[in-house]
């Protein structure tokens, strides 16, 4: 029996989906100090930009005061990044990717100030039935994991911010383009950054110039292409043959399938207890539920997905 494009189309979303998990998987693997880290991700995954003609077309042809507010806003993705994989550092890849689901909560409160979009009591609602779980988790990760969840909360609340800008301005300029300026900007202020964040923070910061390692060098070039430009490509073409909703669902499990990762790949069952599991059921309970209650709304440039870890496809 032949495959349809709708059965296609699924089953290429979740292997966006897969790989997008396997982002937490490589921030713990790779030995880099979060900065260096995450310079050399947004720096290789730039580099291929560059080599798009229609990059330079839209960049030509963008003016300079949306050059700058795409640039702000790639500040904005850096932090985030940097946040993320501190997160990971701090405590370990499933506390990481669970802080990625409180995105949603802070998306809700967000997205009506910063992109014009009518308040919703019922996304506030499932944000503030998120908190029990948020409190399970932290009493389920031991003592010295707790540094890593406030952090990966920050990085959850960047994604709100930048996300939130990113559907503001999405519709002025060309979606491919947009993306290497934000990633552009944002590795230009990683550098500006390291000085500072190896003398006041220096469990995230490093040499951005040391080249990597062997083996970080090839876990870098996973991260930058087989985990952001490839399923960046692949979901463009698996949602020209799904609705908003359908692709919303197989999202909303990146955080899942990051942990069932964690839990097989680098054994962390072992450093958490039943209540961090229970505070994650209810975490993702309240995502998944969120396509369920919130009306889906049409796809649009779902290109800018690229430039973060949680993504709302829903969000145009």
């Amino acid at each position: 029996m032949p495959m349809t494009d709708t059965r296609k189309a699924f089953l290429q979303i979740h292997l966006c989906v897969v790989l997008w998990g396997f982002t937490a998987i490589l921030g713990k693997l790779i030995t880099l100090p979060a900065l260096p880290l995450v310079w050399w991700r947004m720096g290789l995954v730039v580099l291929a930009l560059a080599l798009v003609p229609r990059v330079w077309r839209g960049l030509r042809a963008l003016p300079p005061k949306l050059l700058l507010a795409y640039a702000g806003i790639g500040v904005l993705v850096s932090l985030h990044w940097l946040t993320f994989y501190g997160s990971i550092k701090l405590a370990n890849a499933s506390v990481g990717a669970t802080c990625m689901a409180l995105a949603t909560v802070f998306t809700a409160l967000a997205e009506p100030k910063l992109a014009g979009r009518r308040f919703s009591a019922r996304e506030l609602g499932l944000g503030i039935a998120v908190l029990p779980g948020v409190a399970l988790v932290v009493g389920g990760v031991p003592v010295d994991m707790r540094l890593g969840i406030a952090v990966g909360a920050l990085s959850a609340f960047f994604v709100a911010l930048f996300g939130s800008l990113n559907k503001r301005l999405v519709e002025r300029t060309d979606p491919l383009t947009m993306t290497a300026v934000e990633l552009g900007a944002g590795t230009l202020a990683l550098t500006a950054l390291a000085p500072l964040m190896a003398v006041a923070f220096p469990v995230f910061g490093g040499d951005v110039f040391v080249l990597p390692g062997l083996r970080d060098g090839l876990l870098l070039l996973a991260l930058a292409f087989a985990c952001t430009l490839f399923p960046f490509a692949l979901s463009l073409v698996a949602l020209r043959h799904m609705s908003a909703f359908a692709a919303q669902l197989a999202v909303n499990l990146e955080p899942v399938y990051a942990i069932v990762l964690a839990i097989l790949l680098l054994g962390e069952q072992h450093e958490l207890d039943p209540g961090f599991y229970a505070g994650v059921v209810i975490i993702l309970g309240a995502v998944v539920a969120y396509p369920l209650l919130v009306r889906p709304q049409r796809i649009e440039h779902v290109e800018v997905l690229a430039t973060g870890e949680s993504k709302d496809v829903t969000s145009g």
